[in-house]
């Protein structure tokens, strides 16, 4: 498969309706939000996880797309299994095992092929840096969290019956998030990100909601997915001036937005520079 040959940036709308899209553990779970502006925040991490989840399932028992970074996986014994491959035990000289070690990694695990990894096992240090880099998303209006107590009938432990459970559920009324993305063409060659690879991630942020629902995160939705291709591969204009053309406002008409309706997304077209074109994917 050959690697993708153009830099590319996007930008990326999602939203959310009674829940969380992302907890902050310095905050007791609460939803993150700038505290200056109160904006909501989603954290790149989360977006991630979110697309590596996708492909596990959608990729499953296929070569070439396992997961680097599961839940309860042991990343040395990940690495030393690379490292006792016969491809790079017959490599002596230690720089040349580790670069053939590297390529193994990426062949075998699509999110390292995607996203980078750091490798720090004992004494086996080294970096991959990934061509797919994704921003923070921020709300385009400050989000409030609203906290709720709930109740459970069933208790714990016997001899309590007569009471009950207490907790509490934070959650965002509705927040509509955009997050930017940057695609090097020049680090996909490094891992060997291919075309196919980028099939596969753009699917993966249109579907991934639908496959990682829970109670917490209520109704989290896929909204837009703006795509800039350069037809360079140090890419035609400089990202920020690509994406002040995408424009996500509140309608004037409305105070307390509830839903995607109540927002206009546009995309300013007109004399796009030389060498860059723009698509919609979804």
């Amino acid at each position: 498969m050959e690697t993708i040959k153009n830099r590319i940036d996007f930008v990326y709308i999602f939203d959310v309706q009674d829940g969380n899209p992302n907890g902050d553990p310095d905050a007791g779970n609460l939803p993150r939000v700038d505290a200056e502006t109160g904006l909501g925040l989603v954290t790149d991490v989360c977006l991630k996880r979110k697309v590596r989840n996708y492909v596990d399932l959608a990729k499953a028992g296929i070569p070439g797309y396992d997961i680097f970074i599961q839940e309860a996986a042991v990343l040395d014994n990940r690495v030393e299994e690379i490292y006792a491959t016969d491809a790079v035990k017959k490599v002596k000289e230690k720089d040349k095992r580790k670069m053939t070690a590297k390529t193994a990694l990426c062949e075998k695990y699509y999110d390292i092929r995607s996203f980078g990894a750091v490798i720090a096992t004992k004494d086996k240090q080294g970096q991959v840096r990934g061509p797919i880099q994704l921003t923070f998303a921020r709300s385009v209006d400050p989000v409030f969290s609203h906290t709720h107590t709930i109740t459970r009938m069933a208790v714990t432990k016997a001899g309590k019956d007569k009471e009950r459970d207490f907790g509490r559920k934070s959650t965002v009324p509705y927040g509509l998030y955009v997050a930017h993305g940057f695609i090097s063409a020049n680090l996909a060659k490094q891992t060997g990100f291919s075309d196919e690879d980028l099939t596969l991630f753009w699917s993966a942020l249109e579907n991934m909601f639908d496959n990682d629902r829970s109670a917490a995160r209520g109704l989290m939705s896929a909204r837009g997915l703006i795509v800039f291709e350069h037809s360079s591969e140090l890419g035609n204009a400089p990202a920020n001036k690509l994406f002040d053309r995408v424009k996500v406002v509140r309608k004037e008409d409305v105070v307390t937005p509830r839903g995607i309706d109540d927002y206009s997304i546009t995309v300013d077209e007109e004399d796009m520079p030389s060498g860059v074109s723009c698509n919609r994917v979804f």
